[in-house]
């Protein structure tokens, strides 16, 4: 669907349609267990335009999950597919051998850095995903300060990889693995809606730091000094959650102190996502290491670190992968950074995100499940609550089911997946964000009906 744009969801079968079915019935056959978005969301793709997404049975859904956020600009957008299809002519891997495309997409991502940051910045290309260069980043300051440990926080996802989820918070993905990467300690992340310490805003002094401080100064505290301490300044898998600006300033400040470089995971909020190409802008910090994924290959495979130079001391060969020259994205990246900058795409991030957070806000306030609404730029979330007899998660899957069979795809995340989480293309128009609300705002209104029902006795649909 890459002619005329389309404009408007509308669902036309019951879901998954007869063609989908056919398509998932085979996918069941033939392929892992791990599977996961078709057990929730039963539909095929056919293709796509802009933020709308079309399954096999023609069935048109508004599409809030942007392939996780690797569709920054939606589907199909022309000048991104231009770029590839230019470039797939030329070269399309070239390992790290330099050429024009990739010194274009290098001189374009470094200026997209705070100015201070430019002059003393390496980028190193890793693997193809997000997983790949958090290894890496651990890599490096391994290497730079000869220690092995990590730190990481609670709620913080870094990947599926053996040793990526061993730094991630999510505990069911990993107890029944053994032999993960050594040495990781997992300490508060400023959740403030489910404080971890049980404190309110008004009664805490960022207590959640302190103990981080108390416990590095304490020669029993039992934590060896760590080679890294690695940070989500908005936990995506952990629920949309924005860390505290004072909560990563001073996480900054004593890995400062203690000489530990900080790495930055920026694979789901970088690219615009947040508002500013990179969220950690925001929080006026400099992080040490800088992980970049997802979006930043416009729609193609791409990961790489950008790093301080002083931390540069590897070896040649040290890390390499064999996709660490994928022309394609680096074509595809350049035009995503040269749209971004011609068409003030971050300046509308804000503003959109602005308009759907107030709108979110307003039904947040008739219906007290929807518990907190929250988020930065376009990436946003809303933490449901428990209703009735339904626990959260079961109020949350029910919004998703509702939102899906009106033509509104999202995912959940969070603890028990209680999150409703919004990630729309980030060129998304007035008029997709208003369809949006309107479309998540009936299945709001369709499953507090079913909550009334339930609650006088009468079986819920």
């Amino acid at each position: 669907m890459t002619g005329a744009a389309v404009r408007g969801a509308a669902v036309r079968t019951a879901l998954p349609g007869p063609q989908s079915k056919l398509l998932l019935d085979e996918q069941d056959a033939v392929e892992s267990a791990a599977r996961t978005y078709p057990r929730h969301t039963p539909i095929a793709i056919a293709g796509g335009d802009g933020a709308y997404l079309r399954d096999a049975d023609g069935n048109l859904f508004l599409d809030f999950l942007s392939g996780a956020g690797v569709l920054a600009l939606g589907h199909n957008h022309p000048e991104l597919i231009a770029a590839a299809r230019d470039q797939l002519g030329v070269s399309g891997h070239s390992l790290d051998f330099p050429t024009a495309v990739r010194a274009d997409f290098q001189r374009r991502l470094i200026a997209m850095l705070p100015e201070p940051m430019r002059a003393r910045t390496r980028i190193h290309h890793c693997g193809p995903t997000g997983a790949d260069a958090i290894d890496a980043a651990v890599k490096l300051c391994k290497t730079h300060t000869g220690r092995g440990d990590v730190i990481a926080f609670h709620g913080g996802f870094h990947g599926s990889t053996q040793s990526t989820i061993a730094i991630t918070g999510l505990r069911g993905s990993k107890e029944h693995l053994h032999n993960l990467l050594p040495g990781v300690s997992f300490f508060p992340y400023s959740y403030c809606y489910r404080c971890p310490l049980g404190l309110a805003p008004d009664r805490c002094e960022l207590n959640c730091t302190q103990y981080l401080e108390n416990i590095l100064a304490d020669p029993n505290g039992g934590v060896r000094k760590p080679a890294a301490v690695v940070m989500e300044l908005v936990q995506g898998e952990g629920g949309v959650i924005p860390a505290r600006p004072e909560f990563a300033r001073r996480i900054r400040e004593i890995t400062r102190e203690h000489g530990i470089p900080l790495i930055v995971d920026e694979v789901q909020t970088g690219c615009g996502r947040t508002g500013t190409w990179f969220a950690f802008e925001q929080f006026g910090i400099t992080p040490d290491v800088v992980v970049a994924s997802k979006a930043l290959g416009g729609g193609h495979p791409a990961a790489v670190i950008l790093y301080d130079e002083s931390l540069d001391g590897w070896a040649p060969g040290a890390h390499t992968g064999t996709f660490r020259g994928n022309q394609l994205a680096f074509a595809a990246g350049a035009a995503l950074m040269r749209i971004a900058d011609r068409d003030g795409l971050l300046a509308g991030v804000r503003e959109t995100g602005q308009y759907l957070r107030e709108g979110l806000l307003a039904l947040a306030a008739r219906y007290p499940f929807l518990g907190e609404v929250r988020g930065l730029g376009l990436m946003l979330g809303v933490e449901l609550t428990a209703a009735g007899e339904w626990t959260a998660a079961e109020v949350a899957r029910r919004i998703r089911t509702a939102a899906l069979h009106r033509g509104l795809l999202f995912e959940l995340a969070g603890r028990d997946d209680c999150v409703a989480r919004f990630l729309p293309p980030l060129n998304l128009s007035r008029a997709e964000a208003t369809e949006a609300l309107d479309l998540f705002g009936a299945a709001v209104t369709d499953i507090a009906a079913e909550i009334v029902t339930a609650e006088k006795g009468t079986p819920a649909p």
